[in-house]
């Protein structure tokens, strides 16, 4: 093998690596997408600005001094709060008013969420607080950053727990049933209020664990932080399949691995128009996802 081919390989490998990390962080969020999505039809825009609360929960409790477990976890569950909050106050009272009400809704929650963060905080972006050493692994020419495992490991743990959590449990069994059927699971003795609630709960929950990993990867939060990576995890979410779970971590990865080889092999200002540029590509091609699978119904 010639040391050109060499190193080629070494850089595919190294732009993989990145690409899930990267990628890691959109599944995270685009399950949140895909699981509301999945329950009540609504594709909620304001999804990215979970991702930022929980990253500046993260950030004012580590800077208080509390140690990283906690308030990664206490982040989480602050943004899942918030996300019940939302989801009894500007989506419940016009849940049957059509999908563009609600879709309008989603939208002005996104910038309501965006400026007031801006107002409370300060648009400045805000240096995230060291919490672990930073150390680097080398194999050949190949790094990967300690933080990178973290997200990685943190991201599988978290979709392991969810899909557990769906597909074994008495939750889990409401949650797919309200899916499929809300009406006919009202007639069961489901409460779908309260399972819709906490898909939104569990939907922010993954959001904003994301927000304080990313923040933890580039040092930084500001409360912008949301928009362009949420939009990224929407794309994930219809690539893989909306509404479905598996396809939200599908598309996640493919395109985490996708911007990344573009960055590397190609012009990395393309970053972002490749990810908009295969979200047509799927949907001109297979508009149900890689997952998805085409259902006729009857009008």
């Amino acid at each position: 093998m010639s040391e050109d081919l060499l190193y080629f390989f070494y850089d595919l490998i190294q732009y993989l690596i990145n690409g899930i990390a990267q990628g890691s962080i959109y599944a995270l969020v685009a399950l949140g997408y895909t699981m509301v999505y999945g329950i009540i039809k609504l594709i909620n825009f304001a999804h990215g600005e979970f991702y930022m609360i929980g990253a500046f929960i993260g950030f004012y409790l580590i800077s208080a001094g509390h140690p990283f477990g906690v308030s990664l976890l206490l982040a989480m569950t602050g943004a899942g709060l918030i996300a019940v909050v939302v989801e009894r106050f500007f989506y419940r009272p016009i849940r049957h008013a059509g999908r563009i009400p609600a879709l309008i809704t989603a939208l002005g929650t996104s910038f309501f969420f965006q400026y007031l963060g801006q107002g409370l905080i300060g648009a400045d972006p805000k240096p995230f607080p060291k919490v672990i050493d930073k150390k680097t692994y080398q194999f050949g020419e190949v790094f990967i950053e300690k933080t990178q495992v973290i997200i990685i490991i943190s991201t599988f743990i978290l979709m392991a727990l969810l899909y557990w959590l769906v597909n074994h449990t008495k939750t889990g069994k409401a949650m797919r049933a309200t899916s499929y059927d809300k009406n006919a699971a009202e007639l069961m003795g489901i409460d779908t209020n309260k399972i819709i609630s906490f898909t939104f709960f569990i939907g922010a929950f993954m959001a904003g664990a994301a927000g304080v990993l990313v923040g933890m990867y580039y040092n930084t939060v500001e409360p912008m932080m949301g928009l362009i990576p949420g939009l990224k995890a929407f794309i994930a979410a219809v690539l893989g399949g909306i509404g479905i779970i598996p396809g939200a971590v599908v598309g996640g990865l493919v395109l985490g691995v996708a911007e990344n080889l573009v960055v590397g092999f190609w012009v990395s200002t393309y970053r972002d128009a490749i990810s908009f540029f295969i979200l047509i590509i799927i949907l001109l091609v297979k508009p149900a996802g890689l997952l998805g699978k085409n259902i006729k119904e009857k009008v």
